[in-house]
């Protein structure tokens, strides 16, 4: 009877080891964390970046700012029809676009907190320097301190913003439908941003 009740026991503590050690270790699929996707990428990218996620651009982007000087001889004149290769909102990448301005001047990618206590935005393409308060020369330097007085988003004008980089390519406005939206005088994408059209 002992020698029984020890196998039982030995044989029960087998198995139950058994298990444990299969529950624990799995396939091994699920066990490691998971490999960073494109999807979670973009969900990260969207709680930080609002620009990533639901767009609240104005459909209508309205005149270039003052005193910017238009291109004198642009790639891609007013009128012609052009591709964007940016995903600066979804629908973007890809979408047939009209050139409705070109112009010369100073182009950033800029972080700030919106002024209506929106979540802080990363990297936001573009605003060009006629669009800073005060900035005074051009090119102003990566981590210099500025005040927008853009106003392509909600929460935009008049926040504190960071200069994250500049590029002093041909920068322009565009007309294009996004997610059946028409988008006109859309400030801004820059030449590299954009590809001949069909």
């Amino acid at each position: 009877m002992n020698k029984l009740t020890l196998m039982t026991r030995l044989t029960l503590g087998a198995a139950v080891g058994a298990l444990a050690l299969t529950g624990c270790a799995g396939t091994g699929d699920d066990d490691a964390a998971p490999e960073p996707t494109t999807t979670q990428s973009e969900a990260a990218a969207d709680a930080s970046n609002p620009e990533a996620g639901a767009h609240d651009h104005d459909p209508d982007g309205g005149p270039a700012p003052e005193g910017i000087q238009e291109a004198t001889d642009p790639r891609y004149p007013v009128g012609e029809a052009v591709i964007l290769n940016t995903d600066h909102m979804p629908g973007m990448d890809g979408a047939e676009a009209t050139i409705s301005g070109a112009f010369d001047t100073t182009t950033y990618s800029v972080s700030y907190t919106p002024t209506d206590g929106g979540d802080p935005v990363t990297d936001h393409k573009w605003v060009v320097h006629e669009e800073l308060d005060d900035p005074g020369e051009a090119p102003l330097a990566p981590g210099s301190e500025t005040v927008l007085n853009a106003d392509h988003m909600s929460g935009m004008k008049g926040a504190e913003a960071t200069i994250d980089s500049s590029t002093d390519e041909t920068v322009y406005m565009v007309d294009f439908e996004m997610d059946g939206m028409e988008m006109t005088n859309h400030k801004w994408v820059v030449e590299s941003e954009i590809q001949p059209g069909n």
